[in-house]
């Protein structure tokens, strides 16, 4: 099974220097973007914008990133266990105490909830309060199922506010990863919406610029860095970036460029795994609905954002965007 980190591949790489993104591949990709609903294209390499472009919007305009929020979550996660809060194999029922004398739901860990195989069910989109998803009955047994949805974000949400305030700290999730994290890389948010319960969405519900959005990217392509210094810590860093036992294109809230060993419709919206061998083998992707992309490749120095217009109606209906991330990385010359 493929169990390098992230930082352990990109060290495996030859070391051949990437080209530099011209001005006409930077065109290419704000066309193809564009004929696909786009309104942002920004790419970053070496830490400098070599392509920005907005269609409808402006560089200070924060859109919604929809489920690219969920790739948040995993940097919380990173960040919990530097601190001390958290281990990725503990037992979720050691914090959700109700859930002890479950015989299914006191098995589940936290690297389960994160991969999304501890069996919550739900709906997409409509993401569940805190105790709702507390509360909400396993769709299947853990360890057995990928099932992408909004329940396991929420649930570490409550998770992380319940083990803060054991701490004697503000039991906010937001405000925790923004302490710890986007203030520390300079990273604002534009919005980020609660639900009815007051807490914050971690499903969904980030609005950011792209250039704020590249800046986590940045901190992933820096290797969970800042000025040199770990900010989380590495090894649940590289964690993120592995593929899970279940579906070997999902890590721990991140998107990976490998095939998934059973058929599933969100992971099916990516054409990712099927151009594997064509793709550099440490590009992690935070996706969401509308096709909102941000692609890291440290071995190509590049962080790419990728922003849309997203039709719900088209959505509802289950029409087929014809987004291609393939095509839109080929025109800015990435491949292995």
């Amino acid at each position: 099974m493929y169990r390098m980190g992230m930082m352990v591949a990109f060290a495996l790489l030859p070391t051949v220097a990437a080209a530099q993104v011209t001005p006409s591949q930077c065109t290419a990709a704000e066309r193809y973007s564009a004929s696909h609903r786009g309104i942002a294209v920004l790419v970053l390499q070496d830490g400098k914008i070599v392509c920005e472009v907005y269609t409808g919007s402006n560089a200070s305009t924060a859109n919604e990133l929809w489920s690219g929020t969920k790739s948040f979550v995993g940097i919380m996660a990173a960040a919990a266990v530097q601190d001390g809060l958290l281990t990725l194999d503990e037992l979720a029922a050691d914090t959700l105490v109700e859930w002890k004398g479950d015989p299914r739901k006191s098995t589940i860990t936290l690297r389960q909830l994160l991969s999304m195989s501890a069996g919550q069910g739900g709906v997409i989109g409509r993401p569940p309060s805190y105790a709702d998803a507390v509360r909400a009955p396993l769709a299947s047994t853990p360890g057995t199922r990928f099932e992408y949805g909004p329940t396991p974000m929420q649930l570490f949400g409550e998770i992380m506010r319940r083990k803060l305030i054991a701490k004697g700290l503000d039991g906010n999730p937001l405000n925790y990863l923004k302490r710890r994290i986007l203030d520390p890389i300079g990273l604002t948010i534009g919005s980020w919406r609660d639900g009815p319960d007051g807490n914050p969405l971690l499903p969904q519900g980030a609005s950011l610029t792209s250039r704020n959005w590249a800046k986590l990217g940045e901190f992933v392509r820096n290797g969970g860095r800042l000025q040199g210094k770990p900010l989380v810590d590495p090894a649940a860093f590289d964690a993120l970036f592995q593929p899970s036992a279940l579906n070997p294109a999902y890590g721990l809230t991140w998107w990976l460029p490998h095939s998934p060993k059973m058929a599933d419709p969100v992971t099916a919206g990516s054409d990712l795994g099927a151009h594997a061998a064509d793709l550099p083998v440490d590009i992690v992707t935070a996706a969401g609905a509308g096709d909102q992309r941000m692609y890291v490749i440290p071995s190509l120095r590049l962080t790419i954002v990728r922003q849309a217009r997203l039709d719900i109606a088209a959505l509802t209906r289950g029409e087929k965007s014809g987004w291609s991330d393939f095509a839109f990385l080929q025109t800015i010359g990435v491949r292995r």
